[in-house]
């Protein structure tokens, strides 16, 4: 199995890329968001997940190991195969897909083309339990917010996050502010102080 391709980007087309590993030609299939990052005749590195069959062997490639890890957790939903998870991939970042399954926002992941509203429901629900551990850096930012997408937070963090989210800020904005908030307050700060903190993480 190849797990990584280093070499030198030989050719880049519409959904795959050919990558020149010591004058071997690899061709990965990518996410829109990757391709974006990758220019002819430069170097670069590719994590890959490959996928063998009886007649073909297909390369799919990442930028980080993060979306290697989602393209693999996406197609364990039902109705979800490769091409699916590619355009979920393309549309959304690892953290924005973390976000949107934290607050189980589907009309997010159905922006992806391809993706109907049941497919969409089907990722939010079924990866609900996974956001936090693939979130990278964010992760105790969608623990919160996978928290407020059950109506399970505690009441000062809910009622901070719909302050802020009264004020204009987006339910994402309000949940990273307050997150922040959390780390700098304490666990046990009351709403008042999360939304005077949270709005200084805004300001920033």
């Amino acid at each position: 199995m190849i797990g990584k391709l280093k070499g030198t980007i030989d050719e880049i087309a519409d959904d795959h890329v050919i990558v020149d590993v010591h004058g071997v030609g690899y061709v990965a299939y990518c996410p829109a968001r990757t391709l974006s990052g990758l220019n002819a005749g430069e170097a670069a590195v590719l994590h890959i997940e490959t996928h063998v069959r009886e007649d073909q062997i297909r390369l799919f490639g990442f930028a980080t190991a993060l979306e290697r890890e989602w393209f693999r957790l996406l197609q364990g939903v039902q109705g979800v195969g490769a091409k699916v998870a590619l355009a979920v991939l393309s549309t959304l970042s690892a953290a924005d897909l973390a976000n949107a399954i934290a607050l189980q926002d589907k009309a997010m992941v159905a922006r992806a083309p391809g993706i109907g509203p049941k497919v969409a429901q089907r990722i939010v629900t079924e990866l609900k339990s996974k956001a936090p551990a693939f979130a990278g850096d964010a992760g105790a930012a969608i623990g919160l917010k996978q928290e407020l997408g059950e109506n399970a937070a505690p009441a000062p963090v809910a009622d901070a996050v719909s302050a802020l989210a009264n004020l204009g800020y987006s339910r994402d904005q309000a949940a990273n502010a307050v997150a922040a908030a959390l780390k700098s307050a304490g666990e046990d700060a009351d709403s008042a102080t999360l939304i005077r903190q949270g709005l200084k993480e805004l300001a920033r």
